[in-house]
């Protein structure tokens, strides 16, 4: 065994594994997972996560470890686990003013996906059983996105996901569609379309080089006397989220 070999130190090789298999990660990731996919026990898996959040390097959320703000590669990268701890704080705090769920999307490889959804302790939140891309025309969220594309790319969207009906509340047809959407907004809203009893509300995160959207679920009657508080406070997260992601566009950050 080599001199350089012989001075490793393996708890610090495990300590960075964890921490690059966070940074590759879209969404939080449980400490079980991170141990699994480490192939280390449970117990050392905690040991080492619970420094690395000491240390500033990981951040815990209720859902699981994302990277925290000491971590280097945040001033620029293009790991989705790097994005992620870049929103999750703003979403966050969006959940928790408005009490409800929190959702940030972005249009990205022809399709509208979802980055990250933030729930808010004690609200319900409706399933997106159908998947953002096939129910993009029903929510707010997908709407606020497909709106901001040119006339082609949606026309080419809506020929690929065909408009389901997934409520009364709702309209099928293309051509409404479509022209609802030419028109722009500086806000859109879905009363009970995707899911009865749930409402959601989006605006768009104007970003260079960026198409997304931020938006929140809540419950259909809240809309009638709330809308223009919750689309207040979203305009002002959003901007937040635009000043984040237009930071990292100007860098090496892809997204």
């Amino acid at each position: 065994m080599s001199q350089d070999r012989q001075t490793l130190i393996s708890s610090v090789q495990r300590a960075l594994k964890l921490v690059d298999i966070v940074a590759t990660a879209a969404r939080p990731l449980p400490v079980k997972a991170i141990a699994n996919a480490a192939g280390l026990s449970l117990g050392t898996a905690y040991n080492l996560t619970r420094t690395l959040v000491h240390e500033g390097y990981l951040a815990a959320e209720p859902d699981g470890l994302v990277l925290g703000h000491r971590f280097p590669s945040l001033r620029g990268s293009e790991h989705a686990g790097v994005f992620l701890a870049m929103v999750r704080q703003t979403l966050r705090r969006v959940a928790e003013e408005q009490e409800a769920t929190a959702y940030l999307a972005r249009f990205s490889g022809g399709d509208v996906r979802l980055i990250d959804i933030v729930d808010q302790a004690g609200v319900p939140r409706p399933e997106l059983w159908s998947g953002l891309a096939d129910g993009a025309h029903a929510t707010a969220l997908g709407k606020q996105i497909l709106a901001q594309l040119s006339r082609e790319q949606r026309a080419e969207y809506l020929t690929r996901h065909p408009q389901v009906r997934f409520t009364p509340r709702m309209t099928t047809s293309r051509r409404a569609v479509l022209n609802h959407l030419q028109r722009g907004a500086e806000s859109t809203v879905d009363r009970e379309a995707y899911r009865l009893g749930h409402s959601c509300v989006a605006v768009p995160v104007r970003a260079p080089g960026v198409i997304a959207a931020l938006a929140v679920t809540v419950p259909g009657d809240r809309l009638d006397s709330g809308l223009d508080a919750i689309t207040h406070r979203l305009r002002k997260a959003a901007s937040t989220l635009a000043h984040q992601l237009g930071a990292e566009t100007r860098t090496t950050f892809t997204i």
